[in-house]
């Protein structure tokens, strides 16, 4: 007796009303698939994610104007506020009735400015700031009595250029002759300190904030959930947020520093290749820290917070505007750690002193480790939902 034959899937969804689909076989499942292996890595998940992360960045006018407009235009400004120029003028104030020795005598100085008070405006001046220093000649004109706030750098100098003056005027002779001879080079600047800074806190403000906000918006937006389901890992999801930031790398180094050596002339002494080195690595590691932060953020009010909480103090101790150096020695251990304390300090030496890649070794090191510890921290926390 023969073995009943086997309904097919065919068979079964018609007598069901139901569409079945007819399993492929594996020459048809081949012939299916070769257009899509013909494209090759082009149709990786890889490839698609970044293509997707680099769309979203070029269709968000905010995005390209915070990466590559707003650090020229803060560039711009605080070069102009802090361009080379003669030394500042100093206020005083001669608590005495019309002109004096004394008052002629500090007028014949350049850099002070004299205005003459009496006994309550005088007080009223100093504490207030509209003077740094208060001179008070005795009527006799053979004494002097100064006023002024020691922890104010501009009085301890108004009241170094005043005696001097006071001096002067009163017939004292400098037994050596003196001569000055002024330069100005460039990497001595204030903006020439400033250009690496900004372009430090660029890549860290644009990695973070970029990646972290896109990360959560998609998430709000249940758009992960829908990821999760298609063949792609945790790991190539977060790597394309990474390698998107470094498409616009080149763009964001070559618009802000091209900027500073055109307009300012901030001198590049070092390799270039070591210079991009370090803003390669320096993407990478905020990078990190912006998945970490958005890894398990579910609100973009959450995720600002968090990415505040961790930019706020790289913002004030990493010499961006000023240098770390003002700070007490005991945070120094601290602020050296910090990643974009390293990013900066190399950045300078490359720049401004011409530093080899084995120069700046120790910086390079913290970047990497920063940059490893958080990718992989992320790939460890990070969820869908």
């Amino acid at each position: 007796m023969s073995e009943p034959r086997r309904m097919g899937d065919g068979e079964r969804g018609a007598k069901s009303g139901k569409r079945v689909p007819f399993p492929l076989t594996e020459e048809l499942r081949t012939r299916e698939m070769r257009p899509l292996m013909r494209r090759g890595w082009r149709n990786s998940s890889m490839v698609q994610l970044t293509l997707v992360r680099f769309r979203e960045f070029i269709r968000e006018p905010e995005a390209v104007f915070w990466t590559f407009i707003f650090p020229i235009l803060l560039a711009a400004g605080l070069g102009i506020a802090f361009r080379q120029r003669g030394p500042d003028k100093i206020q005083v104030g001669v608590i005495a009735p019309g002109s004096t020795p004394v008052v002629e005598a500090l007028k014949r100085d350049s850099t002070l400015v004299v205005e003459n008070y009496d006994d309550s405006s005088g007080a009223r001046a100093l504490r207030t700031g509209k003077v740094a220093l208060l001179v008070i000649p005795a009527s006799t004109n053979d004494s002097i009595h100064y006023i002024y706030d020691r922890a104010r750098s501009d009085a301890a100098n108004a009241r170094v250029l005043v005696d001097r003056a006071v001096q002067i005027g009163a017939g004292r002779t400098d037994p050596v002759r003196a001569t000055d001879t002024y330069v100005t080079e460039a990497g001595s600047r204030y903006i020439d300190f400033l250009v690496p800074g900004l372009l430090g806190m660029n890549l860290m403000g644009s990695s973070i904030w970029g990646l972290g906000f896109a990360i959560v918006t998609a998430r709000s937006k249940k758009l992960l959930k829908r990821l999760m389901a298609t063949p792609m890992s945790r790991a190539q999801y977060l790597l394309s947020f990474l390698a998107s930031r470094l498409v616009f790398l080149i763009l964001e180094i070559v618009t802000l520093l091209g900027f500073g050596h055109w307009a300012f002339g901030v001198p590049l002494r070092g390799s270039p290749g070591t210079l991009l080195l370090i803003c390669f690595l320096a993407a990478v590691s905020f990078g990190g820290l912006g998945l970490l932060s958005a890894s398990r953020a579910r609100t973009t009010e959450a995720v600002s917070g968090i990415m505040n909480f961790i930019m706020l103090p790289m913002w004030i101790f990493s010499g961006v505007f000023f240098s770390s150096a003002n700070f007490p020695p005991i945070v120094q251990p601290f602020i050296r750690l910090l990643p974009l304390t390293a990013v900066n300090d190399a950045l300078r030496a490359n720049m401004l002193e011409g530093a080899s890649f084995a120069a700046v070794t120790p910086e390079i090191m913290i970047i990497l480790v920063w940059g490893v510890v958080t990718f992989f921290a992320a790939l460890k926390l990070f969820r869908w939902r």
